[in-house]
């Protein structure tokens, strides 16, 4: 599977406009678009295409750096997040 939190735009709903033909980032160039993986992941799994229709909210920039495992960890804890 590929993660959208890998898109160098941050993109979590699908594909900009400028993934290649060969299906790599026109960021990265290297790299291919992880939401060209992702639907092609998506193929090989139960249901795994009508997953990816689900909107996600936008990233919260406020929490760049910051560990979202931690959080749960201490929140689950009774600390403050």
């Amino acid at each position: 599977m590929s993660c959208p939190m890998n898109c160098p735009k941050n993109l979590r709903n699908g594909p900009c406009g400028g993934v290649r033909s060969d299906g790599c980032c026109e960021v990265r160039p290297e790299m291919k678009c992880v939401w060209h993986e992702a639907v092609a992941g998506s193929l090989r799994i139960p249901g795994g295409v009508e997953a990816l229709r689900a909107i996600q909210l936008p990233v919260d920039r406020r929490l760049v750096g910051k560990s979202s495992w931690l959080r749960v960890a201490r929140l689950r804890g009774g600390e403050p997040a």
